[in-house]
């Protein structure tokens, strides 16, 4: 009993100081790159601010698409493909996706532990999707070491069309959730009281009155951080596992997708918007790190491209990295305080005109 309480009481530590910890973790990337990485002999202080300025242009693109819960490199990629070449040099595919998961992973992580402090992510959900998804993200980013080009922009307009079309279609509008503690009065154990006099979950190791619990019919009653309550059951598995495994190769091959598909997916089978979009960081924040380190060290097993350390462009991610930490911590508040669905129609605006300009990129237009 006294380990499981010492056990709550780091769990709950952990939350509530938990940006300290994000922001220590890209902190320590930075210095960790600058001692260690593989860089041009001639690597002065000249190499390393050359490209500070995309620590800009990344914190406000981690901003949205985490507010969305939709993969970064969805607004990266394009962003490596068509602006970054305009003030400095055209990428391979290989090397802009692999730039694009670096940050990505790192932000979607920082915005997953935010969602997570907050109480919004079921984590049993998230675990069984990462896992169902694992093989198909593997198989993504092997792939992509062997399409050419071409090919690569086609296939990510057509990743980029469908996630334009989902998000119109998905309604990202927040729901009305159940009482807050103080709105419903208090129970007899001290915890929140939902409207009709049942106690809501009151766990100890979580911050404010959050809590979860599932009964014996399987619905599952969760409470945030603001003491807002939502219920949902487990159920749709084959449908989240059917959109998660087509998102995840499109995840290893391009940076994205498998946020896109998963989100709908969650809406779909009845999982409240915030529960929805905190659980899907958690799914996108690991297939990312796992797509990375395939894009990283995976060239060699099916005789692409050979991808090493000394190929990435540690100048840009030592600015990207902690951009997409920043923008995650920030997420979660803007989520909070703005209308999702404002963003939601600009991002998939936004999806559909960079698509048109890939395909075009495909045919050999310009």
């Amino acid at each position: 009993m006294t380990t499981s309480s010492s056990s709550g009481s780091i769990q709950k530590a952990f939350l509530k100081y938990q940006h300290v910890f994000v922001f220590l973790a890209p902190l320590a990337f930075v210095v960790s790159v600058y001692f260690f990485a593989p860089t041009p002999a001639d690597a002065g202080t000249g190499y390393w601010l050359q490209y500070w300025w995309l620590f800009l242009a990344f914190i406000v693109g981690a901003t949205i698409v985490n507010t969305v819960g939709i993969s970064g490199s969805a607004l990266f990629v394009p962003f490596l493909i068509f602006i970054f070449p305009l003030v400095a040099y055209e990428l391979e595919p290989e090397t802009l996706v692999k730039i694009g998961l670096i940050s990505e992973s790192f932000g979607l992580s920082s915005s997953a532990l935010a969602f997570i402090q907050y109480g919004l992510v079921d984590r049993r959900l998230a675990l069984t999707l990462v896992l169902g998804g694992i093989p198909f993200v593997v198989a993504g980013a092997l792939l992509s070491f062997v399409i050419p080009a071409p090919v690569f922009h086609a296939l990510l307009g057509v990743a980029l069309i469908a996630a334009s079309y989902l998000l119109f279609k998905a309604d990202l509008g927040h729901e009305e959730p159940g009482a807050s503690g103080d709105e419903a009065g208090v129970s007899a154990d001290g915890g929140p009281e939902a409207d009709g006099g049942t106690a809501l979950p009151d766990d100890d190791e979580k911050l404010g009155p959050a809590g979860v619990e599932k009964d014996d019919e399987g619905v599952v009653t969760r409470v945030d951080r603001d003491g807002n309550d939502y219920t949902y059951s487990h159920g749709g598995y084959l449908e989240r596992f059917a959109n998660y495994s087509i998102g995840g190769v499109f995840q290893g091959l391009a940076g994205f997708g498998i946020g896109e598909l998963g989100i709908i997916s969650m809406l779909r089978t009845d999982v409240p918007v915030r529960v929805a979009i905190g659980t899907n960081h958690i799914v996108v924040a690991l297939t990312a790190v796992l797509a990375s380190l395939v894009h990283v060290f995976g060239g060699g097993l099916v005789g692409g491209h050979s991808m090493n350390l000394a190929s990435t462009p540690w100048n840009m991610v030592v600015w990207t990295v902690p951009a997409t930490v920043t923008g995650g911590q920030i997420a979660p508040y803007v989520s909070a305080n703005l209308d999702t669905e404002i963003i939601k129609k600009g991002v998939g605006a936004l999806f559909a005109v960079i698509s048109v300009a890939l395909f075009l990129m495909a045919a050999g237009a310009f």
